[in-house]
């Protein structure tokens, strides 16, 4: 399916690996011109080195934390004018929610609330101008609510809970897989491909 975004330029925030990386490939295997973000330097342009070779978009690296003033910044200056804003920035650790305290609390809405809300803040006009002739594209990771994804995070987390549960990890993995209507862990491929369409034309009716 030609998805009609050939040509637009993205921001994908936290796109080294994990979820945000899927939505990188999928919106270059579209052809949209991509930014691509992460904090480690090293990871973050490996991937878009082998988005490139795969798909023959232009990529583009932008080492920085978005949650800072100053990453946000350097995301905007590399796409001050962009066509699709993927949202996404890492969670904190996780753990027992009783003892979660309020400084966490904190960070935690400002890296994943706050920060999504300032990138739409400073890119909206722009993706709403009539001359755009583009319905506008915001897409926030954890807004969508992916369900259990095969990524880093989940893999960490199934440790820890596999360890309060005095079980192995593997076996944790597997009763969590019978409570998915599927029976299994999604890819970032299969997330990627979602956010894609959520960006395409063919979904401009779509809203929530």
């Amino acid at each position: 399916m030609d998805l009609g975004i050939a040509g637009r330029k993205a921001i994908v925030c936290a796109s080294s690996k994990g979820l945000g990386k899927g939505c990188a490939r999928a919106l270059a295997e579209a052809g949209c011109e991509v930014v691509m973000n992460g904090r480690n330097a090293e990871i973050l342009e490996a991937a878009a080195k082998e988005i490139a070779a795969a798909t023959g978009a232009k990529i583009h690296a932008v080492a920085c934390d978005v949650g800072t003033e100053a990453g946000r910044k350097a995301l905007l200056a590399a796409c001050p004018a962009p066509d699709i804003l993927v949202n996404n920035n890492g969670g904190p650790p996780p753990k027992d929610f009783r003892q979660i305290t309020r400084e966490e609390m904190i960070a935690g809405l400002d890296a994943n609330m706050m920060t999504p809300i300032m990138l739409v803040q400073a890119t909206i006009d722009g993706m709403a101008a009539p001359a755009r002739q583009f319905v506008d594209r915001n897409v926030t990771i954890n807004h969508i609510l992916p369900g259990v994804f095969d990524t880093d995070r989940i893999a960490s987390a199934t440790g820890r809970m596999a360890a309060m549960k005095g079980i192995t990890p593997e076996q944790f993995r597997a009763e969590r897989e019978k409570s998915i209507p599927a029976k299994r862990f999604g890819t970032a491929d299969e997330f990627g491909k979602l956010c894609a369409f959520l960006s395409s034309e063919h979904a401009g009716y779509i809203t929530g």
